[in-house]
């Protein structure tokens, strides 16, 4: 084919998983063809990220896109990443250049997706700040908490502060820290009960861990990684492998994005997780009623920025006028927020004048331990725990992100804006962000957990993702001398609770009258403590784990238990977190405060609470307590967004399959209980093995395929494999891509 602004020919070989490996001359070429072929298997999603990000999904969509479109817009990310392009030089900006081009010789050339006919839609031109705001967009939604701040704050003025903290799941103590490695937390950190009664006017989760030689069965490094996110059809993640004189680099981008987020090159390997630092705060604004657009400073008024954002609606005549009011900590989302009317300002790291293009691009070029760090130096969001190996054998762990620093307070519930006492303060300097090199353990993991000791200066976060799934790794890491690529896949793989163990012997000691009750607890007496998708004791002990966190919410909340349970406060993401942090909160409570309920004890309760189980079962799954599998109850679908359209679900949605797992355990499979038992919130969303001693050797696997196109062989090819813990080996050297070629397409000028 002819592609218009290659300087030279570009070979793109697409293996037997539809994954692309394309071999260029310069970066641009190679940019250029990824752009090209990017826009090949994935242009609707590409469309359909960019409009995401930029607050116009309602052109298409219609009233339904509506509320989130104006969510977006009072925001600002797509103005953030406008700026940002303006000021955009070098490298950075020539390679945006490079692969917007390839994007639009596609559009110009390429049959349109099957989405935007059923759509009758043209997919406009794309630009290099399209893929800004991408990034921008993606940075916020796994790195934004404001929604817990909001809930906090709704709950401490009606229930008050001391019941807020008794709520609030902080990190246990005892529990495996991220550095240094092999540490256990002294406690949650900072105290957190001043900014609870201050006066008053979010995240994914991921697993990650690599070895050095010394506890690798290859005398290498070994790197895996599963990052955890919602999943969606066509799958997130786009592998690829991309080769020209300056770069030779494969793992996944995310569509639109023109970057290897996840992977290696010749020298190094990388992974991530979310470090879940804290980078979105709100404030409180009082405004001038005589003058709106005006609000307090201090002793004075401030003029604000009034901006006027038009959203088109499908169906509609006129567009939707969203005034948005700007102020020095950010754009007043209230109109947003069901129920709340006072003024509320986002102050975001992911719409600050930061670049992000420059640390995006600059991981996939490093070739050692120093130029990695020096290239996440420029890494703004989200906060990342990125572990690290290359091929002299070194491990290493940074963090990385702009985490602010607060004047006062640790911005975990709205502030008041205009006292001046609670403002950002720069960002905590990138040399006294944790890292580890060469730890004397041999190896270094993260999976959400607390990712410093109670000593480490700067505050980080409140809430981290619970601790069994760091503990499980950090047992299995500990039961072998060597670990080995397959026991990387077991790890990956691996379904015990160890919360759900813990939970089971508090049930068997209860002595209910009830003969379903004593039923459920024969099977749990046989219990192997896995989440198995087969499992009649996982499914018990997972519901009668929802009714007890459930009566022990509303013990002290009442219907406003539902928030912390999952119910949203805006239509980016489920509610807040809460959910995610429970059973080392339940746990512990249960130890701690045993006069927790006003009339009843923890035994009677887990006892209402296991009937309550068994009823549920029943009605949901019959009288045949045999038949009470979890993966009846706990599935996962696949969901494509036109597939939320009953007849055009066949078409473009997958399953739902029944699955094993929870949000405790490293196989994850979360759920939101205010929506149910399917899994609809993070699952594990690429699975990737590194083999430092030869990458030929590498292995990954997408819960769905490499191609966007519904019907096409691409599509799902992989699901089948992600669903029974199987991997395709990551191709790496020429003749090894060679020997699995399915097509062959030649780029020419």
């Amino acid at each position: 084919m002819r592609l218009p602004g290659l300087t030279h020919a570009v070979e793109v070989l697409r293996d037997r998983w539809g994954v692309p490996h394309i071999y260029a001359e310069s970066l641009w070429d190679l940019f250029l063809a990824l752009g090209f072929v990017q826009a090949q298997d994935r242009l609707w999603q590409m469309d359909f990220h960019r409009r995401l990000a930029t607050g116009t999904l309602a052109e298409i969509l219609g009233e339904k896109a509506l509320p989130l479109d104006r969510l977006v817009r009072r925001v600002g990310i797509h103005r953030a990443a406008a700026r940002e392009w303006e000021g955009l030089e070098g490298e950075e900006r020539h390679l945006l250049e490079a692969y917007a081009a390839g994007v639009n010789a596609y559009i110009a050339s390429g049959p349109p997706p099957l989405e935007s006919i059923l759509l009758r839609y043209r997919i406009r031109p794309w630009s290099p700040a399209d893929s800004i705001a991408w990034a921008r967009f993606m940075a916020w939604s796994l790195s934004g908490n404001w929604d817990q701040e909001l809930v906090r704050l709704w709950i401490i003025e009606r229930f008050g502060a001391e019941t807020m903290a008794e709520l609030e799941p902080t990190y246990p103590p005892g529990k495996p820290v991220v550095v240094p490695p092999g540490a256990t937390s002294t406690g949650p950190g900072p105290g957190l009960g001043d900014d609870y009664s201050l006066p008053l006017g979010g995240h994914p989760m991921s697993n990650n861990w690599v070895v050095d030689g010394h506890k690798s069965a290859t005398g290498r490094p070994l790197l895996a990684n599963d990052p955890h996110l919602a999943l969606v059809m066509p799958s997130l993640w786009y592998e690829v492998h991309l080769e020209s004189r300056e770069l030779r680099v494969a793992g996944v981008s995310l569509p639109g994005l023109p970057a290897i987020i996840i992977g290696h090159n010749q020298r190094i390997a990388w992974g991530v997780t979310a470090a879940m630092a804290d980078q979105d705060d709100l404030y409180l604004e009082e405004l001038d009623p005589h003058h709106p657009t005006r609000y307090r400073w201090k002793d004075g008024w401030e003029e604000g920025q009034l901006l006027r954002e038009e959203i088109r609606v499908r169906g509609r005549g006129q567009p939707v006028v969203e005034e948005v009011l700007v102020t020095r900590h950010g754009p007043i989302i209230t109109p947003c927020i069901s129920g709340e009317e006072r003024p509320l300002a986002l102050r975001s790291v992911c719409i600050e004048e930061i670049p992000f293009a420059k640390g995006i691009m600059g991981i996939m070029r490093a070739q050692s331990w120093e130029e990695f760090r020096q290239a996440l130096f420029y890494w703004p969001a989200p906060a990342l725990n990125f572990v690290y190996a290359d091929v002299d054998g070194n491990i290493g762990y940074q963090l990385a992100g702009s985490i602010p620093r607060r004047r006062r307070g640790h911005g975990i519930v709205p502030m008041p804006g205009w006292t001046g006492e609670f403002e950002w303060e720069g960002f905590v300097p990138f040399q006294e962000l944790p890292w580890a090199l060469n730890p004397p353990t041999h190896w270094i993991a993260s999976a959400n957990n607390q990712v410093a000791l109670a000593d480490y200066p700067h505050f980080l976060s409140a809430t981290y993702a619970d601790s069994p799934r760091i503990e499980r790794i950090v047992q299995m890491l500990g039961e072998k001398e060597r670990i080995s690529v397959a026991d990387c896949q077991r790890m990956q793989n691996d379904l015990l609770s160890l919360p759900g163990q813990e939970l089971v012997r508090r049930i068997l000691s209860l002595r209910p009258t009830d003969p379903w009750c004593q039923r459920a607890q024969s099977f749990l007496k046989v219990w192997d403590g896995t989440l198995a998708a087969d499992s009649v004791a996982a499914a018990i002990v997972e519901v009668c784990f929802v009714h007890l966190v459930r009566k022990a919410l509303e013990e002290k909340v009442g219907a406003w238990a539902d928030f912390l349970l999952g119910k949203p406060v805006h239509p980016i993401r489920e509610g807040p977190a809460f959910f995610m942090g429970a059973a080392s909160w339940l746990l512990r409570k249960m130890e701690e405060r045993p006069e927790w309920f006003r009339d009843r004890t923890w035994q009677e309760v887990m006892t209402e609470a296991l009937k309550e189980a068994t009823e549920e079962l029943r009605r949901r799954l019959g009288d045949d307590m045999s038949r009470w599998q979890w993966g009846r109850l706990h599935r996962q679908a696949f969901r494509h967004p036109l597939g939320q359209m009953q007849a055009l679900a066949p078409l473009f949605n997958r399953g739902p399959y029944p699955i094993g797992g929870d949000m405790n355990t490293v196989a994850q499979s979360a759920f939101i209980p205010h929506r149910g038992y399917d899994a609809t919130s993070f699952a594990v969303s690429w699975r990737m093995i590194v083999d430092l001693a030869d990458f030929n050797r590498s292995l990954g696997v997408l819960p769905g395929g490499q191609w966007g196109q519904p019907g096409s062989r691409h599509y799902a090819d992989q699901l089948p494999l992600w669903l029974r813990g199987e991997y395709h080996p990551m191709l790496w050297d020429r003749q090894a891509v060679e020997g699995n070629v399915e097509s062959r397409l030649v780029l020419e000028p």
